[in-house]
């Protein structure tokens, strides 16, 4: 069963009221929320997937070790590449954080996009948690992309879009979000890739259904 935007809405809105009451107490969160019901090809190898896990988690581990829980930082790791989101303390704090995790083993690069300023509320992280259910649902209404090749983080309004996309899907992305409720800023954290090499990714169809188009 195909899964909607609206009913991908729904879900999320009920994940953030949950997320409000559970991140009282967590001040850094792992980033890439699994949704069960979306079952999609990922355009990382299982070996990549598996190194980006191991990297969000050593990465908050060692923040965590470094800075205690004074901050609130959210690590996203996609194709090696890390976003780091949140709030810092101060400007050698931010500094601290990066250079931390450019040394977690497998991290090829790291976009620091933290800022100076007190922790956000929980009410503020509810209504990021929306703003990203709203995009996730745009996204996966438009019948011109592959809705699992983007990973979407909002942070006081900004919404930031990963992934290994073409050009193509990185504009259409983009233009979706800028035009999502509750989105102030967009910033891309992408991989460009051809449009050869997304055609190359997908999967082939079988015998089967290529004698069924015949």
């Amino acid at each position: 069963m195909k899964l909607t935007g609206q009913k991908l809405l729904s879900l999320v809105l009920i994940s953030a009221s949950l997320s409000a009451c559970l991140t009282a107490c967590v001040p850094m969160v792992l980033g890439g929320a699994v949704m069960g019901t979306l079952v999609a090809t990922d355009r990382r190898t299982s070996g990549t997937q598996l190194e980006d896990e191991g990297i969000e988690l050593r990465a908050i581990g060692r923040i965590r070790d470094n800075l205690g829980d004074r901050v609130h930082i959210n690590v996203n790791s996609y194709n090696r590449l890390v976003l780091l989101t949140g709030e810092v303390p101060s400007a050698q704090d931010k500094q601290l954080v990066e250079q931390v995790v450019a040394r977690v083993e497998n991290v090829q690069s790291v976009v620091n996009e933290l800022v100076v300023l007190g922790n956000t509320t929980l009410t503020q992280r509810s209504s990021d948690a929306l703003v990203t259910g709203r995009v996730k649902a745009g996204l996966v209404d438009a019948t011109d992309l592959y809705a699992n090749a983007f990973r979407v983080v909002t942070e006081r309004g900004t919404t930031y879009l990963m992934g290994r996309v073409t050009q193509r899907e990185a504009d259409r992305a983009t233009n979706i979000t800028r035009t999502t409720e509750g989105v102030q800023k967009v910033v891309r954290v992408f991989s460009i890739i051809s449009e050869d090499d997304l055609r190359n990714m997908l999967p082939q169809p079988t015998p089967e259904q290529s004698r069924a188009k015949q």
